[in-house]
């Protein structure tokens, strides 16, 4: 770290003995105050090397119509794999590695709030945005928040409208069906089993979509934070299996690590013997589809992945 602050002071220095800086300090006229949740910050009129200091805001950028040159990768991005291969990987969410951002001349940077051990350093190599993000329900709400700041507005509006498009194709596909369909979301963790619950991402893009949740999963992210401590999920013991039933179920065991992976799976093979398990109407009827990790996503790219699924495993093909 005091490399990095070395750096950016040998910058500052050079630029004021008239050379040329590595730092972009944007003047007032060519710039606008944004406040964000580490302060308030002036964000170039036009920018052309974006960092992102996590997959959330890497995802955010790129639905934007915006081209990051580097990101830190936090969370699980595989629907963003090949988006993510094209730039630079600076490190981790949270632990960015700020020598390499600084090398690579950014002109703004963007991140959430759990970047706020590196906010100080960042802002002395460029303009820098953090944005608070509580839970992934309120992805709308984020995304479209971040890309005004970015000066993308019209951007995401289109891209949330295109998704609102999707849906009306989807519901007018699916039809009277809507009315007679209950899905439950299941995710297997090494540990326990846990119930996604309707404020919870993959909730909202169910909600959009017009479909029913098992009562059981059918609760406010108000309402889950007052009983379970945790706004969008629950876990649920052995002998609450029904819980987790419905017509449908979509199920997944994505973590972060191999090892941790693994284990997830094994405990999925077990359950998938349990008699418990096999009572259910869903696995009875063989409508359990295990779905890839971006079902637990926050953003447009997944959510449109998640409508993508859902157009396969609902909609009868024509």
């Amino acid at each position: 770290m005091n490399l990095v602050l070395a750096l950016v002071t040998l910058g500052l220095v050079v630029a004021c003995q008239g050379g040329e800086s590595t730092v972009n300090q944007p003047t007032a006229v060519d710039c606008t105050e944004v406040e964000h949740a580490a302060g308030t910050t002036c964000v170039p009129e036009t920018y052309e090397r974006l960092v992102t200091l996590d997959g959330v805001t890497f995802e955010y950028a790129i639905a934007a119509g915006l081209s990051p040159i580097a990101t830190a990768v936090g969370g699980l991005m595989e629907h963003m794999s090949e988006q993510v291969a094209q730039v630079k990987n600076v490190g981790q969410t949270g632990v960015p590695n700020l020598e390499e951002v600084l090398a690579l001349k950014p002109d703004l940077i963007v991140g959430l709030d759990d970047n706020q051990g590196a906010y100080a350093q960042a802002t002395q190599i460029a303009p820098t945005l953090l944005f608070h993000f509580e839970h992934s329900g309120q992805w709308k709400d984020s995304f479209q928040r971040t890309s005004a700041a970015l000066g993308q507005a019209d951007a995401a509006q289109q891209t949330m409208a295109d998704y609102d498009a999707r849906m009306a194709d989807f519901k007018a596909q699916m039809g009277a069906r809507l009315d007679n369909l209950q899905v439950s979301v299941v995710r297997i963790y090494p540990d326990t089993i846990n119930l996604y619950l309707r404020d919870s991402f993959v909730g909202t893009v169910l909600q959009d979509a017009g479909l029913a949740r098992p009562t059981a999963q059918d609760i406010g992210a108000d309402e889950a934070k007052a009983l379970f401590d945790n706004p969008i999920q629950t876990s649920i013991s052995r002998e609450l299996l029904g819980q987790a039933d419905g017509d449908v179920i979509f199920l997944w065991t994505g973590e972060n690590t191999p090892e941790a992976m693994a284990t997830a799976q094994q405990k999925l093979e077990t359950l998938q013997q349990d008699p418990l398990w096999q009572k259910l109407k869903a696995v009875q009827a063989g409508r359990v589809y295990t779905v890839p990790s971006y079902w637990i996503g926050s953003g447009p790219i997944a959510a449109n992945a998640i409508l993508d699924d859902l157009f396969k495993y609902l909609v009868e093909p024509s």
